[in-house]
């Protein structure tokens, strides 16, 4: 298994994948986090629906200050250009990265990751989870997670990847 990898979330304004309105990352080395990141990002227009404003609680007024994705991507670039990418949601966050990359005018393939992603939401179903719901997941695996919270998403997600081996040993177990 992969010790070396990045793991990202991303929380949105609305519906649009570019509406990112905050983000996590998180680097793993040999087994080990080393580094985390978090930010607020200004959506465009710092528009929000209430809806997804009820599920993460970022509203206008916590991204009025915060930097656009566009100031911010220089201080994201270096902790995922070439990385082995993580994420529990894999198609979801690939598509939010790339759709706000785009709407930015920035070079997804500049940045040269996998054209696919490693999915804890896949790879714990196909483990022989029925739900893999992160919160699910990480309930079952012992790991902590303050969701719809981009850094702990993020984290979690990186510990359910490590505990891969811990998840196979326990639906060994039955």
């Amino acid at each position: 298994m992969i010790k070396t990898f990045t793991a990202i979330d991303f929380e949105l304004a609305t519906a649009k994948y570019s509406s990112v309105c905050a983000v996590g990352i998180v680097d793993v080395v040999d087994g080990e986090i080393v580094k985390e990141f978090y930010s607020l990002v200004q959506p465009p227009q710092n528009k929000y629906m209430w809806q997804t404003s009820r599920v993460h609680g970022i509203k206008p007024k916590h991204t009025a200050a915060a930097p656009t994705f566009l100031e911010l991507f220089p201080t994201i670039q270096p902790l995922i250009q070439g990385k082995h990418m993580v994420a529990h949601d894999e198609l979801l966050d690939r598509s939010v990265l790339r759709e706000t990359m785009q709407y930015y005018r920035l070079s997804y393939t500049d940045l040269g990751l996998a054209p696919v992603w490693d999915c804890t939401s896949k790879i714990y179903r196909s483990l022989g989870f029925e739900r893999t719901k992160l919160s699910i997941c990480c309930e079952l695996m012992g790991v902590e997670l303050n969701h719809h919270d981009a850094l702990s998403d993020a984290r979690a997600t990186a510990e359910l990847y490590l505990k891969i081996e811990d998840a196979i040993q326990l639906k060994k177990l039955g």
